[in-house]
């Protein structure tokens, strides 16, 4: 059963978001989303989160983050930055910006304040982070608290994909009733490219592995 509450969903139109907006939805009676415009490497993210929210009849709001763009070059936002994975050093992959997760949640959280909405929901996950520190659960729950004390409300934080691995996502969006939709509707290649993706990026290649391996197990499990 729903609960007669309201949520936001940190929203880009990724395989991840888009299952945490399902997600929100089997969850809660009202649910709105928020994308970020940080002048991210191509604009179609947008434009995949707008006809998403659009086609769940969702309503989406679009906040400038520009900013973040002048504070936090990298494969994300410039160009001219190649896509790569973490360095052999143990460094960060180039497309972590640093603060990003920080600034959406604590944006996100405004907004909620703003619309009467408890529930922040976001797609985050420790297993499948990819080093990133502000996908892990320690900050996530420390975040929460800070945004609790700064704005003296009760806000919680959501993450359905923190322990859940890609294969795992698949099948949570499977179990939702969305596999179909999520793998042709979403935008996770860093190049731009819908669906399956360009299946060269570190995203899509760990999208695509995480499928297969999902539909591996489906296949063991039906003989």
């Amino acid at each position: 059963m729903k609960k007669n509450e309201k949520a936001v969903v940190v929203f880009s139109g990724g395989q991840d978001s888009t299952t945490c907006l399902f997600w929100a939805l089997k969850k809660y009676e009202e649910v709105e989303t928020v994308t970020f415009d940080y002048n991210q490497r191509h604009n179609e993210e947008i434009n995949v989160a707008k006809e998403i929210a659009e086609d769940l009849d969702v309503k989406h709001h679009v906040l400038d983050m520009s900013l973040l763009n002048q504070l936090a070059p990298n494969a994300l936002t410039r160009d001219d930055i190649e896509v790569k994975d973490a360095e052999e050093d143990g460094g960060l992959p180039s497309t972590f910006v640093p603060g990003r997760n920080l600034l959406f949640l604590s944006f996100a959280a405004i907004l909620a304040k703003q619309i009467g909405a408890k529930h922040v929901v976001t797609g985050v996950c420790e297993t499948d982070f990819s080093g990133y520190p502000d996908c892990r659960d320690v900050f996530i729950k420390s975040l929460n608290v800070s945004l609790n004390l700064s704005m003296d409300d009760e806000f919680v934080i959501h993450t359905p994909l923190m322990w859940l691995d890609k294969a795992e996502t698949w099948e949570l969006a499977d179990d939702l009733d969305a596999f179909h939709y999520v793998r042709e509707n979403t935008l996770t290649c860093y190049h731009g490219v819908r669906g399956d993706g360009c299946g060269e990026c570190p995203a899509c290649k760990l999208r695509q592995n995480g499928l297969e391996t999902y539909l591996r197990k489906l296949e063991e499990v039906n003989g």
